[in-house]
């Protein structure tokens, strides 16, 4: 929208006369992240103006205006309207407050965009209505919305037609798609597997309890959706996932994850857990330690609990001191390296389709293969973008050198 208007991303060197900040909020730690940001910005670019979006523009707007060099901030629903804003700023050049309370947005339009990366992000839902006790989420994204099957597939079919091969399906909670309609998230999978030009569907992170077995058996019998999963567990004890108010417990968890290994036994299984949340005692944070180790995934997303202002959790107790917390990240962070490992250890001397990414270092090319290993090969520049065979030869880190094939 930008570029229609004539504004053009600036190169190497280049002065920029505005910066856009597309901003979160999940944790005390990502406020704090943004705000050096900006100023980061304000302090390199002085005479530009700094537009602010997303979640933390959308919680503390007032504290965001504060910030040196902000002249525009934007509500999440606004983000689509930035274009017209830079308009009117340059016109007036005063700054600009666009903000909707959370609970009023009811609008929402699917959007698709790849940005510097080879793979592309279909965003087709928004906003939560879970309230979990520990997030700020519905109170910066509203309640859960999204657009129509068909509009979805439209967005899909326009990015295939700009040379998508590999789609990633986002959304804060993809899995309640369509609510308050006819249509639902299996509707919108399955519509999308019939999308000329795209070789490959990921489903971003999806709730547990809405991942149904019905889904897994369908991806495991697809064409072009990856043996992939990212299924947010938060604790593996029972206890703390009822003060989370999380909606599953750790025996549907277990449940969907033996039902994945049964039906996709290369699958790659990632899951988000939170360490030290309040109420978090050393005797529920064993059990979930050993629920975890018990659990066949193949890598966890840690993160320590972090405060945030305005959620039920601030009601809970025992607190965790933070000192725990950052040990109990350590712990489950080993677990996470040793899973990492043998998950790719298997696959060590077998043949996968990679999808090779634009960007090459240091010589090499990198992609992932279909069940998400990241490999990098001899960088070949006319094969980006192209889904090429390639035996895995080696762990190297977190990566696997391989070998393109023919």
């Amino acid at each position: 929208m930008l570029a229609e208007k004539g504004i053009h991303r600036v190169n190497p060197g280049e002065t920029p006369d505005i910066v856009i900040v597309n901003t979160c909020s999940v944790t005390e730690l990502a406020d704090k992240k943004c705000r050096q940001t900006i100023r980061a910005f304000a302090r390199k670019w002085s005479n530009a103006a700094i537009v602010v979006t997303g979640c933390y523009a959308q919680l503390k707007p007032q504290e965001v205006a504060s910030l040196p060099g902000v002249e525009i901030v934007a509500g999440i629903d606004r983000k689509l309207k930035l274009a017209a804003y830079v308009d009117e700023w340059l016109a007036s050049r005063t700054p600009m407050m666009e903000i909707t309370p959370a609970k009023e947005i009811r609008e929402f339009n699917p959007s698709c965009s790849r940005g510097d990366r080879t793979r592309w992000f279909l965003k087709v839902q928004d906003g939560c209505d879970y309230y979990c006790s520990y997030c700020t989420i519905p109170m910066a994204r509203g309640r859960s919305r999204s657009a129509s099957v068909h509009a979805v597939v439209d967005k899909a079919r326009q990015a295939a037609d700009s040379g998508a091969k590999e789609i990633v399906i986002t959304g804060v909670n993809i899995g309640d798609f369509g609510k308050g309609s006819s249509e639902n998230f299996f509707d919108l999978i399955k519509a999308l597997e019939q999308v000329n030009g795209i070789e490959r569907y990921r489903i971003s992170s999806i709730e547990p309890n809405l991942l149904t077995d019905e889904i897994i058996e369908w991806v495991s019998k697809s064409r072009n959706f990856m043996p992939h999963f990212h299924i947010p567990l938060q604790c593996g004890d029972d206890e703390v996932l009822k003060l989370m108010r999380r909606h599953y417990d750790t025996t549907l968890f277990r449940h969907r994850v033996e039902t994945i290994n049964r039906l996709i036994p290369d699958a790659f299984i990632g899951v988000d857990l939170i360490v030290g949340a309040r109420g978090e005692t050393p005797e529920r944070f064993e059990s979930s330690r050993e629920f975890v180790e018990s659990l066949d995934i193949s890598r966890l997303h840690v993160f320590p609990y972090s405060e945030r202002p305005g959620t039920k959790a601030l009601e809970i107790t025992p607190v965790v001191e933070n000192s725990v917390r950052h040990d109990r990240v350590k712990t489950m962070l080993a677990i996470s390296d040793d899973k990492l490992s043998r998950f790719t250890s298997r696959f060590i001397g077998t043949v996968r389709p990679v999808l090779l990414e634009h960007s090459q270092k240091d010589g090499f090319m990198h992609g992932f293969t279909d069940n998400y290993i990241k490999v990098k090969v001899p960088a070949v520049p006319k094969l980006a973008n192209r889904i090429v065979e390639v035996r895995l030869d080696s762990v190297d880190g977190e990566e696997v050198n391989a070998t393109i094939i023919g």
